[in-house]
């Protein structure tokens, strides 16, 4: 028998007791800060709810926040910070160190630690999300709501012991991860690197316009705005892939969907050229290209997404890649079996590289999962009997 179930068998065998977070504690946050008091450069970091838990961009003097902590309300190191607008539920532990947070947006839990404590406030948070109202203009995480969240209250020694098996998991998950995230980092530093090697063809092969090695289905796209869609089990494509899903089709087969306008197409953060195949509906943000062979199709996928394009791109306020452009970009053509030789090795490291359901990403995710599957068995109690 573990520590904890000794624990729980001595302290509490016939359940925990459930409780609404307001009778321990209570919800609280900063006196406001108006933009005017605030500098770009400056003393004591001011953090917004686009900022908070990430790099501030926006500072209050030294004075200023000396004069506030001294008359108002102030977090304690060890508070659990949470961002009520915006990036709604994100939790920070607050290390205790000078900085101010915007009000009403950035709250904290002032709770009785004799009952609840905050480190276990924190993983309990994961598990149990605060009801977030979405009745007016822009969706809002009020303190009442987070009041009246009904939490498990087991006896501190149990929180403690699983507060320790988390941290404990949490840092083991990280450090598992961290290793899986530089192997990916420079397993796809070796994909480039190949790709480019692999893609890269001089007067030793025959070179042809895109427009003649595939056929152009531009013709059957259909735009339908957001409101005018029924949702449905059908991919809905645009310039950089799924964008929802509708209850209707207007392709069945295996297309190469291509980025026609938007920021990506400079940008490229995401593959430009992309695979859908099946039952589909494509709008007009996307070429649609069909070939004859998988390995065709392949091929001008990742050849499309190692080359600059940039001269076939319009340098309009909003890029675009317009189908006559298209066509006329050369691609090399060689022969089917050195096709075939290059897209079996780069589907290799695509699959080891990319895929979510194999490889590396599907690792990292793997242990994501397990770390929030044995976290939720632990937060999960029955309740007392009254």
């Amino acid at each position: 028998m573990s520590k904890l179930e000794q624990l729980i068998a001595e302290l509490c065998p016939d359940g925990v007791e459930f409780t609404t977070l307001g009778d321990i504690g209570d919800v609280c946050m900063c006196k406001r800060i108006f933009k005017e008091q605030t500098e770009a450069v400056g003393d004591v970091p001011f953090y917004k709810i686009g900022t908070f838990g990430k790099k501030p961009d926006a500072f209050i003097t030294k004075a200023l926040f000396d004069e506030y902590k001294e008359k108002y309300s102030f977090p304690k190191a060890g508070d659990i910070l949470i961002s009520a607008s915006g990036t709604i539920g994100r939790t920070v532990i607050y290390n205790g160190e000078p900085a101010y947070f915007q009000d009403s947006n950035i709250v904290w839990i002032d709770n009785d630690e004799s009952k609840l404590l905050n480190s276990f406030l924190y993983y309990l948070y994961a598990l149990h999300p605060w009801a977030v109202s979405t009745g007016g203009t822009i969706a809002r995480l009020y303190n009442d709501n987070i009041r009246k969240t009904i939490i498990p209250l087991p006896p501190l020694p149990v929180q403690q012991e699983i507060v320790r098996i988390l941290d404990n998991f949490t840092e083991l998950t990280a450090e598992l991860t961290a290793e899986l995230t530089a192997e990916l980092t420079a397993r796809r530093k070796q994909y480039e690197y190949y790709r480019d090697l692999l893609l890269t063809f001089g007067d030793e092969v025959e070179w042809r316009m895109l427009g003649e090695v595939a056929t152009n289905l531009d013709f059957k796209r259909k735009p339908v705005t957001k409101g005018k869609r029924k949702a449905g089990e059908y991919p809905y494509y645009g310039a950089s892939g799924i964008v929802d899903y509708v209850d209707d089709y207007i392709f069945d087969g295996d297309y190469l969907l291509v980025s026609e306008d938007g920021a990506n197409l400079v940008a490229r953060v995401t593959p430009i050229a992309f695979s859908a195949s099946g039952k589909i509906w494509v709008n007009n943000h996307a070429h649609v290209l069909e070939f004859k062979t998988y390995t065709d199709r392949k091929f001008i996928e990742y050849y499309l997404n190692m080359i600059d394009l940039s001269r076939f791109i319009s340098a309009a306020a909003q890029p675009k890649l317009t189908q006559d452009n298209l066509n006329k970009i050369p691609v090399p053509a060689p022969s089917i079996e050195e096709k075939e030789r290059i897209v079996a090795i780069l589907d290799r490291f695509d699959a080891l590289c990319n895929d979510l359901t194999s490889g590396l990403p599907a690792e990292i995710e793997a242990r994501q999962k397990q770390y929030e599957y044995y976290r939720d068995k632990l937060l999960s109690f029955r309740e007392v009997s009254a």
